[in-house]
């Protein structure tokens, strides 16, 4: 069996969970999911930067609204609930748990502890994250010692 860490950070669509559970054709994959609800570390100012750089005045312009920290944690724990269902429900198989502090570290941890083959970033495009190579994949093909693949969501939560 194939075992991938998935890194997200907010609920996958049926789409993500199509696109994730087929990279691998037939072969079986296990999952182990990390989710890291929005807080300090997601700073606003870059995701409304993100925003404009994608043409979406109105989401930077709402930045503000979005739950972050503590009040993230009920969203974030529905939103791990249901990615979790939704893989199981693709005949795989899935675990996962929500990461608050140093989402690299634990990231590096649950590959050593569970032999995994791959991870697998998906998330919503950052550009200025990106093109700092301060994203997640770029900084965790420094550290995890497996393939990182980084891979975009199908829509917007």
């Amino acid at each position: 069996m194939f075992t991938s860490v998935l890194m997200i950070e907010k609920a996958l669509t049926s789409a993500d969970v199509e696109f994730v559970t087929t990279l691998h054709g037939d072969e079986q994959v296990s999952f182990h999911v990390l989710l890291q609800p929005r807080g300090d570390q997601a700073d606003r100012l870059l995701r409304a930067i993100d925003d404009i750089a994608l043409g979406e005045l109105d989401e930077a312009a709402r930045e503000g609204e979005t739950p972050e920290g503590d009040a993230a944690q009920a969203l974030a724990a529905q939103a791990l609930d249901v990615s979790l269902t939704a893989l199981r429900a693709a005949a795989s198989s899935a675990e996962g748990r929500m990461v608050e502090d140093h989402p690299l570290d634990a990231l590096k941890a649950i590959v050593e502890e569970v032999g995994a083959d791959e991870v697998i970033v998906l998330t919503d495009p950052h550009y200025v994250e990106e093109f700092f190579h301060r994203d997640w994949a770029s900084r965790a093909r420094h550290k995890v010692g497996v393939p990182v693949l980084k891979l975009f969501s199908h829509s917007k939560a």
